[in-house]
């Protein structure tokens, strides 16, 4: 397989006749896309209850800022560690028995936070996020390249945005299911910020994420087991033989578009984590909103709600306007309102935290697609390193630090800072060079 200069997915004589024959509408595809869609919603909830789930952390163990934020690294770094492996093993048994793999992991892990709300225990906590998060990282490695590479190239950014609408929809759902069931049913996520909780009242809290990843953990197996019994197509199989025979006269390092992709990932991590695993924290402060963590957990659901928005709205607007200035234009967005948050107080700055939400919602599909794009044959290695760039989210802990050093409301300078990045790449950076060229069917 190889994409053309001109955008088009050409697939030479090695591709399956199945998949040259689905690939130009990608409407053979549809059922798949639809199932694959529950693993973003997915993926996206389990992600997002870690937002709730840390100002929780917080209480329980009386943790500082960069402690704190050290969960949320642990679960970024699994994806540096589990990459590559999650790519060897996708070779080795497949895609479909892959993605059933990446569910029972989560779902072990999930059962896991229950054991480590039983005792209770904040290195158990870190071992066990490590575990889903490998889990997510191996759905990840598979679906996202597929959906960038099962239609025409030129709509891939539209394509990805709005299947990751879906993972947005998770995103929205799950600070709502983390207030309600996590905060809502604790003494700290309903007592004023500063509250310093008991022995016995810390332990309580603890065991209040039991019922939560218990449904989790259930839900995981379920969608599993229709995953593992549903015809989808051995695509993952495919598409690594063909790389195998066409990549030695390529080099990914030839294709600009990749090389800046890759830090532009990872940047764009560290302020979309940031932001989200912050959130509850800031706008709790007496000088921003006075919330309790449970009530400021509500309004978490507004900056993920915008992002799902964003994707919807950003995959229409690409289906006219080149993903390179969509992106340009939401970079710009998404600093002047971290400027705002950074430099305002009360609900001001509160509301200008939410609607970054909005702005971030398009940065990481269309980076991706955008650094993929002209790879060809190195498509799927190219896929690789740029999930591994996920692993940037590891670095919110940089923020943790700013924060006990200089104050939350200042730490979010580094968040700007990533927007100048994004908008570097966009402008220059995801310009494709080495573009490969087509491959030629006799």
């Amino acid at each position: 397989m190889a994409i053309t200069p001109t955008g088009h997915v050409d697939h030479g004589t090695d591709t399956p006749v199945s998949i040259r024959a689905a690939s130009p509408a990608g409407a053979g595809y549809g059922p798949s896309l639809v199932l694959l869609a529950t693993l973003f919603f997915m993926w996206g909830f389990i992600t997002v209850i870690n937002n709730t789930l840390l100002p929780h952390l917080r209480s329980v163990f009386d943790l500082d800022y960069t402690q704190t934020t050290l969960i949320e690294s642990v679960w970024f770094i699994a994806y540096f560690v589990a990459s590559i492996p999650s790519a060897k093993l996708i070779e080795r048994i497949g895609y479909q028995r892959s993605l059933v793999t990446g569910l029972l992991v989560m779902a072990a892990g999930a059962l896991g936070m229950v054991l480590a709300a039983s005792i209770p225990s904040y290195g158990v906590t870190l071992a066990m996020l490590f575990v889903i998060a490998s889990g997510i990282t191996l759905l990840q490695v598979a679906a996202n390249p597929y959906v960038a590479v099962i239609g025409p190239a030129e709509t891939a950014s539209a394509r990805l945005n709005l299947v990751q609408a879906l993972n947005s929809a998770g995103t929205m759902l799950a600070p709502l299911f983390g207030a309600y069931l996590i905060l809502g049913r604790s003494v700290g996520g309903t007592a004023q910020a500063g509250t310093v909780l008991t022995p016995a009242q810390r332990i309580a809290d603890a065991q209040s994420v039991i019922l939560p990843y218990l449904l989790v953990a259930g839900a995981l197996v379920i969608l599993a087991v229709v995953i593992g019994r549903f015809p989808l197509p051995a695509l993952g199989a495919a598409t690594t033989r063909v790389t195998k025979a066409d990549r030695r006269n390529h080099s990914l390092w030839k294709h600009r578009n990749l090389v800046f992709g890759i830090p532009a990932i990872f940047i764009y991590l560290i302020a979309e984590i940031g932001v989200a695993n912050l959130f509850v924290n800031f706008v709790s402060q007496p000088d921003i909103a006075n919330l309790t963590h449970e009530q400021a957990g509500r309004y978490l659901a507004l900056l993920w709600g915008g992002m799902m928005i964003g994707r919807f709205a950003g995959s229409a607007i690409m289906q006219r306007v080149r993903a390179e200035t969509v992106l340009a234009a939401f970079s710009i967005g998404a600093f002047v309102v971290m400027l705002v948050t950074v430099f305002t107080t009360g609900p001001v700055a509160m509301w200008a935290l939410i609607l970054v939400g909005l702005f971030h919602s398009i940065m990481f599909p269309t980076i991706f697609t955008l650094g993929i794009k002209g790879l060809g044959p190195l498509t799927e290695e190219g896929s690789g390193l740029l999930i591994m760039a996920i692993a940037g989210g590891a670095l919110v802990v940089v923020q943790g630090k700013l924060a006990d050093s200089y104050g939350l409301q200042w730490s979010f300078l580094l968040t700007a800072a990533c927007e100048l990045y994004i908008l570097f790449y966009a402008l220059w950076g995801a310009k494709p060079t080495g573009v490969a060229p087509a491959a030629t069917a006799p």
